[in-house]
């Protein structure tokens, strides 16, 4: 049975218990928080099959895809948890007093915001949802979260909040410190965001959506940050002598990544750009074979697969667009047909439809004249979460220009490689500029995520016994710490 929308006297007493969590949770050792993420994973096993189940029927998605991103967010959770003991994002600095010179002892280290609010996302019913990655960074750095579930897969997420819950209460951890709401109206999103205590905000999803939150958390009396990821068409450049040794190999790579998930993550390789000559031909004949030959896939829900048949129809209607290849299998309801189109650069250059993303299994590929077009369409591209270059050594050393630009508008580049597949590490950047995500300084994923819900505050000239474990002198945490500008983890002499 569908779940009713949080009414604004509910959302304002769940944002009041969680405020009143946070003036214990943020006094919570980093092996209590630790504990806790280990914990939800534990719980969100110990449901079984029940919860997989309940994806599959909410999402469409198969089981070993569904069972592998359990095992994912579960990674998560323990990895976030390790993180959080490590310390490092603390970024704990140390200038003891300097008498002689008159410069007073200061210590410095981050601290919790306050309550995080997280919009569940459609396309990963686990990993971006209710226990996700927003939620883990944000208990890891001592903020209680409420999370907003997504009407697509509401049930998985009462599941999973439920599981939290346990692992709150096994915990002994206040109560408040998380909450889970559901609201399918924006009048939802806008209590949570514009409430006084929420003081930031997780979001995985459309560029409407996200824009929608940052502007409610800009005009707020007080305005708090948004992080906000909200699409992105992550393009290939095909550079000559990469087509000229591996065009067909190279072209079966891309038609796995366009594909994969029935083009449903954010990741997906929507556009690809390459100089139109006789080995570019071979890779559109080769990307288009492949494309024919891959059966449509059940998209999440109706919403996505409505809106992707909508937006490839109207790319596939302007004049300047030609449709390369389609599946050659009959779709079913729901199903996203497996589609790749192409146009010139001069086309791209003109419609502004064309640089628009197609949440599915679809990608354009833009033919330019030369390398001064290949390098105006990099110009004429918005922030990405990533680009990708298919390039030998002497291509990236012939086309510096185009990768330093191309460098500038993405949070991750990629050399022969796909852009699907996000590995939860510290060095990963999954995060870039605008209107990718809402700030490029930031990461939805690796522990450095967890920077996001952290502010620095210094402390000046306190006893050694009032301050935080953190800076103490004897550093109880046993973390690494800046001292005197040189890196330590031992006490201070």
């Amino acid at each position: 049975m569908p779940f009713k929308d949080a009414t604004e006297q509910e959302i304002d007493q769940v944002m009041q218990e969680a405020w009143k969590a946070f003036m214990q949770f943020r006094k919570t050792t980093l092996k209590q928080r630790a504990d806790l993420m280990r914990t939800i994973g534990v719980e969100m096993e110990a449901i079984g099959d029940e919860l997989i189940h309940t994806v599959m029927e909410e999402t469409h998605l198969p089981e070993a895809r569904v069972k592998n991103e359990r095992a994912r967010t579960i990674f998560q959770l323990t990895s976030y948890a390790a993180a959080c003991e490590a310390g490092h994002w603390l970024e704990a600095r140390i200038d003891t007093a300097n008498p002689e010179k008159g410069d007073p002892d200061i210590r410095k280290m981050q601290v919790p915001l306050g309550p995080v609010v997280v919009f569940g996302a459609s396309n990963f019913p686990f990993a971006y949802s209710t226990a996700g990655g927003d939620t883990a960074s944000a208990l890891a750095a001592g903020c209680p979260v409420v999370v907003k579930a997504h009407p697509a897969h509401s049930r998985t997420s009462e599941l999973v909040a439920g599981a939290i819950l346990r692992a709150v209460e096994k915990c002994g951890m206040p109560k408040g410190v998380f909450a889970h709401v559901h609201g399918a109206s924006f009048e939802t999103g806008k209590a949570l965001v514009t409430h006084p205590h929420t003081r930031a905000v997780g979001f995985t999803g459309s560029y409407g959506g996200g824009k929608a939150l940052f502007d409610w958390a800009n005009q707020r009396k007080a305005p708090i940050p948004v992080f906000a990821e909200m699409g992105s068409i992550n393009p290939i450049f095909l550079l000559p002598g990469k087509l000229k040794q591996s065009a067909k190999e190279t072209a079966a790579l891309c038609a796995g990544s366009i594909t994969l998930g029935t083009g449903q993550f954010c990741t997906n390789p929507g556009l690809i750009v390459g100089i139109d000559n006789e080995d570019l031909q071979v890779f559109i004949k080769e990307l288009g074979a492949a494309i024919a030959k891959t059966a449509p896939g059940t998209m999440l829900h109706a919403g996505i697969a409505k809106a992707y048949g909508e937006k490839r129809k109207a790319a596939l209607q302007q004049q300047e667009v030609e449709t390369v290849s389609v599946s050659e299998m009959q779709p079913q309801q729901e199903q996203g047909v497996p589609t790749i189109a192409s146009a010139t650069a001069k086309a791209f250059f003109s419609n502004p439809l064309l640089h628009q993303e197609v949440f599915g299994p679809y990608s354009l590929v833009i033919r330019c004249a030369d390398a001064a077009e290949l390098l105006a369409v990099a110009t004429h591209l918005e922030g990405q979460l990533t680009c990708t270059m298919m390039a030998t050594a002497k291509d990236i050393k012939e086309h510096t220009e185009l990768v330093d630009l191309v460098q500038d508008i993405c949070g991750r580049l990629i050399h022969n490689g796909v852009p699907t597949g996000v590995r939860v590490a510290l060095s990963m950047q999954h995060g870039g500029p605008f209107p990718a995500t809402t700030d490029s300084r930031f990461t939805s994923v690796g522990a450095d995520g967890i920077k996001r819900w952290v502010r620095p505050l210094s402390f000046q000239n306190w006893e050694d016994d009032l301050l935080p474990d953190a800076v103490k002198n004897g550093n109880p945490l046993g973390i690494w710490r800046m001292v005197n500008d040189q890196l330590s983890n031992g006490a201070l002499a």
